[in-house]
């Protein structure tokens, strides 16, 4: 886990470096530094909370993005998706990599346009090595895919929209 002043310091000799970011990992925890001009994008996830407070940046204002995660939890930073009220939002049930199809050289379970069922998969979501189908839970048809193949998801990233039926 990481020190505070430890994050300190290593934000310090960032800034005295060419280099615009920095990742370390340690006892099951993962540190990324980014110097300013990239994302200004701040996370910290809850299982580090304790052990490092929110107060990473604000004490180092010089570096836009300090995030800390447990290695087992890829982090994918997403804006929330502009929706209209009538649609159905499918969300990911947990942490892991979105795939739109069963092997790379198969067909997408769905595309947009196509009508759904409840027990319909829509994709996979592999987490740990296990792949884990999700099915669209609503009967309708898909209006939008809001993530690329093969792209890391958050619990609760919305994935698709469905206008119901």
């Amino acid at each position: 886990m990481f020190k505070l002043n430890e994050i300190k310091e290593l934000i310090e000799l960032l800034d005295k470096t060419s280099v615009h970011e920095l990742e370390i990992e340690s006892e099951g925890a993962r540190l990324c530094i980014r110097k300013p001009g990239k994302s200004e994008i701040i996370q910290v996830q809850p299982q580090v909370v304790a052990a490092a407070p929110q107060t990473t940046t604000a004490a180092v204002p010089a570096a836009e993005t300090v995030s800390m995660m447990n290695t087992t939890q890829p982090v994918v930073s997403a804006a929330p998706a502009e929706k209209p009220t009538n649609l159905h939002t499918i969300v990911s049930p947990m942490v892991g990599t979105f795939y739109r199809s069963s092997s790379p050289d198969a067909q997408a379970f769905v595309n947009i346009g196509d009508k759904v069922g409840e027990k319909t998969t829509v994709c996979i979501i592999e987490a740990m090595k296990l792949m884990n189908e999700l099915e669209a839970e609503v009967k309708g048809e898909i209006t939008d895919i809001l993530v690329e193949n093969g792209q890391l998801v958050e619990y609760g990233q919305p994935l698709f929209l469905v206008k119901p039926e």
